[in-house]
């Protein structure tokens, strides 16, 4: 039996995430963010864990199937390294793999909010080469620091964690509204520069007490936000910073 460890953009339980500007750029020129969304999705919807394809069985049946999917599919450690060409490409295909439906709209909602302003500022061509390389890169440095796990990593936010970072760079004044439950939901605005960084401080303190067993690559997050943040300031650190403007978002929520 083995277990899926999930690679799964998080900020804080029931956080609602919206950015100004983003409702504004959803009729504007983000093919790629859109394209992503929906191939993710489509896998998604024909592969076992959706629950959706009754040739996958049921039960134990249906377990099964999961695990051979996703051992298939997503990266694992142990074998990544072995020499194995199949293995070298799982942390390309891993990207468009999700382990639940959870999983999946928690992760495409972030990829939509912050995806579609940083294609733009960079351009189709560079956003699509930049987010599967940062997210390769982010699996690929999930999995040296797990050489000798056997479970297999699955998950888009490498990639998305990456578009964070590159994100607070070229957007560092963007208003960030999110509801905390330990301050009662209310609702507070912050720019990209607060709530940013502080979600990669928790997901540095959630990566110190992971486990070595199933659950959130806590330490992929770091590497993708880190990857997004230093390429947005090698490619962009000469040039103008946008400001985004305030102006109504669409609210959607992500859970863990």
């Amino acid at each position: 039996m083995r277990p899926v460890t999930s690679c799964s953009v998080s900020m804080i339980s029931n956080w609602r995430v919206t950015v100004g500007g983003a409702g504004r750029a959803l009729w504007g020129p983000a093919p790629v963010t859109y394209g992503l969304i929906a191939l993710c999705s489509l896998v998604f919807v024909i592969g076992p864990a959706s629950g959706l394809d009754p040739a996958y069985g049921s039960g134990d049946a249906a377990l099964a199937a999961q695990r051979a999917y996703f051992h298939r599919w997503g990266v694992v450690p142990a074998e990544l390294f072995e020499g194995s060409p199949g293995a070298a490409l799982t942390p390309a295909t891993a990207l468009f793999v999700h382990g639940s439906w959870v999983h999946l709209l928690g992760n495409m909602l972030f990829l939509y909010v912050f995806g579609v302003m940083t294609e733009e500022r960079m351009g189709r061509v560079q956003f699509l080469l930049f987010y599967v390389g940062c997210g390769y890169l982010a699996l690929l440095g999930y999995a040296a620091a797990n050489a000798g796990s056997e479970q297999s990593l699955v998950g888009a936010s490498g990639a998305i964690s990456a578009v964070l970072g590159a994100f607070l760079f070229l957007f560092p004044g963007a208003r960030v509204t999110s509801l905390l439950p330990f301050l009662f939901f209310l609702p507070l605005r912050f720019p990209a520069w607060v709530v940013l960084p502080f979600w990669a401080a928790l997901q540095w303190l959630a990566a110190g007490r992971a486990s070595d067993g199933p659950g959130v690559a806590y330490l992929a997050h770091l590497v993708g936000f880190g990857l997004g943040l230093v390429f947005a300031w090698v490619r962009f650190g000469r040039t103008t910073r946008v400001r985004a403007a305030p102006a109504p978002a669409p609210e959607g929520e992500n859970q863990p």
